[in-house]
């Protein structure tokens, strides 16, 4: 089978062209047309502009991802689009455009959750999870823990309470001069962090809390893993509290060291999601799991999450790099799945802003 899938929930024009065969799924194509470069401007996504963007740009990478995969429109058996959750504007692009696609062609179409292609990221290379799996969704929207018991089927079984965590490094980063999205520079910027309070290049996240930086109690964050027994989270309050560390030091007039900040506020962040990883797989111990979203590129929380999967000796898959973030080659993946559960759309097709697991 031969999917072409769109992704235009955010920031990101995406189209990829994915074989699916007895052996699995092969990437022909994925190509993505980033904004980050224009909101970067205004410090986060500006919905307007992102819709406009995408507008511009999806014709041009479907000719592109075509090309690319070495295959022609009359050849491809399947569309496959997000239909939500997002920006409503930028989703109604990719939504119209892929209808439009597919009614003209008579292609058979199927609507993707945006989540839930995350999460289908992780069978774009093997091995990759079966279900029944516990699946971290971490990114800048959302924060959840869902058990996937079916390739369609989604229990939500944790989630925020108020912000995700990418979000907050987000704001956070911003505040203390790492440019819009603040992911990779947070990571980086925190790895100098560790080391710097550790003196070991190596084993600088193991060995952390036993460091004066961390015993600091000025730089002191509290936890966002509520302590309620439930899997959620709140990340409002690490935030703030952040925020508060922030004014007093400007406030004093002292000069605040980003990187020990940048490395205890990843430190209290991974921790938490850590937690509460171990808490589900204790209560679902039939359960492998995935961790999904663009959060999931952040390196000190791959390691420690693997960690704490290996410690339960349970498989963990974590998407390579390229599929952690908005792309459509995982929207292509999830959409074979809801073609083969039968979950077709027509011309009635509609985007909508809000996630369609409960």
């Amino acid at each position: 089978m031969i999917i072409l899938a769109f992704e235009s929930s955010c920031d990101e024009t995406a189209a990829a062209v994915v074989f699916h065969s007895s052996e699995g799924f092969s990437v022909k194509s994925n190509i993505v047309a980033s904004q980050i470069e224009t909101h970067r401007l205004y410090g986060g996504v500006v919905p307007e502009i992102a819709s406009r963007a995408h507008t511009e740009a999806i014709s041009r990478i479907t000719y592109e991802a075509l090309e690319a995969a070495g295959v022609s429109l009359s050849e491809v058996d399947l569309i496959a689009v997000t239909a939500n959750p997002g920006l409503i504007g930028a989703l109604l692009v990719g939504v119209n455009f892929a209808k439009a696609l597919a009614a003209q062609n008579k292609i058979p179409l199927v609507a993707v959750d945006h989540i839930k292609g995350h999460v289908a990221a992780a069978y774009l290379t093997a091995p990759s999870p079966k279900p029944p799996f516990i699946a971290l969704a971490l990114s800048g929207g959302h924060t959840a823990i869902y058990r996937v018991s079916d390739y369609t089927e989604y229990e939500i079984i944790g989630t925020t309470r108020d912000d995700a965590i990418g979000e907050s490094f987000d704001k956070i980063g911003r505040l203390i001069g790492i440019p819009y999205p603040a992911g990779r520079g947070f990571d980086e910027l925190s790895r100098e962090g560790f080391i710097k309070a550790t003196g070991d290049p190596t084993d600088f996240y193991g060995k952390y809390k036993k460091s004066d930086s961390y015993k600091d109690r000025e730089l002191s964050l509290p936890s966002p893993a509520l302590s309620d027994g439930s899997l959620d989270f709140s990340f409002s309050g690490l935030k703030t509290a952040a925020i508060n560390l922030l004014h007093r030091y400007e406030q004093s007039g002292r000069e605040l060291d980003s990187a020990l900040f940048a490395a205890r506020y990843t430190y209290e962040a991974t921790e938490a999601v850590a937690k509460k990883l171990s808490m589900a797989l204790d209560k679902y111990p039939d359960c492998d799991v995935a961790v999904a979203g663009g959060v999931a590129a952040n390196s000190h929380l791959r390691k420690r999450l693997t960690e704490v999967a290996e410690a339960k000796g349970r498989r963990i898959f974590i998407p390579p790099l390229v599929y952690c973030g908005d792309n459509a080659a995982m929207i292509a993946a999830e959409g074979y799945y809801e073609y083969i559960k039968g979950n077709l759309s027509d011309s009635s097709l509609n985007a909508s802003a809000l996630d369609s697991i409960v």
